[in-house]
């Protein structure tokens, strides 16, 4: 080999490590692994219902299961395994007082056992009453009424003028936002049921209310007219909205307005 030609190979063999040592100091070795740091979260079980639990079905063992549970998530009213180990055959029988979703925990709150009270008992809010009061399909606007609904309640009383003998109609609103618990056996809407069966309603009143559906019944025809949704917390403004239009109803007969009469 000349030596020209050695020095050229020497010089292309040193050319070429220098580069190979330059592209391996400029190429990043590729980042490390993330480490997770998992933290041990203490847990506890609690009692959940294990499908949904409709208002006022009776519960039974297979309705609940034990589920792990953060403790810092644990809500005093929640129900722990630690604290009532049997508490999925305690509560076989209660009588679930609102709707119970799935994986929901359970609270002593939520179901009432079997004895201290029916159904209608459970759901009703402290402090108030239920009272029945029968209705026709035309007075319940077309059975589309539902349990939990509010209405207003009106009564229609029926006499005879003593100068023309002709029948007239009063027309008085007794109560305003009052809360449907029932229509007939029907104490919650099921999925698919657009009408509510029966010709009795159920009503959460007051104790006064009561005396004044009750009395009310025995002088005339009660009607319900079912109140908008988003008027149900709004009624002093509902009222004086119906101020500004006056204070009486004017009865129509075959056409012709008659007498006026109030309404308080």
């Amino acid at each position: 080999m000349k030596r020209a030609q050695l020095i050229g190979f020497s010089v292309a063999l040193v050319a070429g490590g220098l580069a190979f040592l330059l592209s391996r100091s400029l190429m990043q070795p590729p980042p490390p692994p993330a480490v997770q740091v998992v933290s041990n979260v203490e847990t506890a079980q609690v009692l959940v219902a294990r499908a949904d639990i409709g208002l006022g079905q009776v519960a039974n063992e297979s309705n609940f299961r034990w589920q792990e549970w953060p403790k810092q998530a644990l809500s005093p009213s929640f129900i722990t395994r630690q604290a009532r180990p049997k508490a999925p055959s305690d509560f076989s029988g209660a009588i679930a007082r609102t709707s119970i979703t799935a994986n929901e925990p359970i609270t002593a709150a939520k179901l009432i056992k079997s004895g201290s009270g029916g159904v209608l008992a459970a759901i009703l809010t402290p402090g108030m009453r239920a009272i029945s009061i029968k209705i026709a399909e035309h007075t319940a606007v077309g059975r589309l009424i539902l349990p939990n609904d509010h209405v207003d309640v009106l009564l229609a009383t029926r006499s005879r003028s003593r100068n023309t003998q002709q029948e007239e109609v009063n027309m008085e609103v007794l109560l305003r936002n009052v809360r449907v618990l029932a229509i007939g056996q029907q104490i919650e809407v099921k999925e698919g049921r657009k009408n509510a069966e029966g010709n009795v309603a159920a009503l959460e009143v007051s104790p006064s209310q009561a005396e004044v559906v009750a009395q009310a019944a025995l002088r005339g025809e009660l009607t319900l007219a079912l109140r908008s949704i988003a008027d149900i917390g709004s009624v002093q403004a509902v009222d004086d909205r119906n101020k500004d239009r006056g204070n009486s109803i004017k009865v129509l007969r075959y056409g012709v307005k008659s007498k006026a009469y109030s309404v308080q």
